[in-house]
């Protein structure tokens, strides 16, 4: 009788690129969920900011598992879309500052286009302040912060702005005209499309700005850009 010999394992299936092609596939996939969970639970989100991770698994078509194995709690998932979030209002910010040389119409420029790119992200922000708390916020958007900043002493050493405040303490308030104008617009007291051109006017002529000037100013970079 011939001895008996254990069965050989079965052989992984060969890479025929031999670069981890399988892996890279694999990994491709999961990209694609956790940007097609991202993108269901900014919809959903935006819709209910009360829907769970059940509802948002559903909802992309995936089973909850899979949700939370990209993100492992709700707050996870919303400071991810902070974070897109918050790239997107740095890019605007930038793109605002650049090339111009008056530091008011750089000012009132960034603040009307980081609107637009907030406005969708508002009920998601409130939702943030509670998961992240402002001072993450803050820590986000540090770098905008010091331009602002530098750009706002510009303002203020051409005698363009008036008040006594300190620059720092102005990039305070103007976050808050532009939070408080948020949270205005979720409980239906302000227009979206308001808002945006509200908070420059409001803070320029807050920092000293004649109102009629500022008004102005505004109305007439928000025509440009909407031209």
């Amino acid at each position: 009788m011939s001895p008996r010999t254990k069965p050989t394992p079965p052989r992984a299936a060969p890479d025929p690129a031999g670069d981890g092609t399988a892996r890279s596939a694999a990994s491709a996939r999961a990209d694609a969920n956790r940007r097609r969970i991202l993108d269901v639970a900014f919809t959903e989100l935006s819709r209910d900011p009360d829907a769970s991770m059940d509802q948002i698994a559903r909802a992309a078509g995936v089973v909850r598992r899979t949700v939370y194995g990209h993100f492992p709690s709700r707050d996870a998932l919303v400071t991810a879309l902070l974070d897109e979030a918050v790239e997107a209002v740095m890019a605007a910010h930038a793109a605002a500052y650049e090339g111009v040389d008056d530091p008011l119409r750089a000012i009132a420029g960034a603040m009307l286009g980081v609107w637009r790119v907030t406005a969708p992200y508002r009920l998601l922000l409130s939702l943030a302040q509670r998961a992240v708390t402002m001072e993450g916020i803050r820590e986000r958007l540090a770098p905008m912060h010091a331009a602002g900043t530098q750009m706002i002493s510009r303002a203020q050493d051409e005698g363009r702005f008036t008040t006594t405040l300190p620059p720092r303490a102005l990039v305070y308030l103007l976050e808050s005209i532009v939070f408080g104008l948020m949270e205005a617009v979720n409980d239906g007291v302000l227009e979206p499309e308001e808002a945006g051109p509200a908070a420059a006017a409001t803070f320029l002529t807050a920092a000293g700005l004649p109102s009629a000037e500022a008004t102005a100013l505004v109305a007439d970079l928000a025509s440009t850009t909407a031209s």
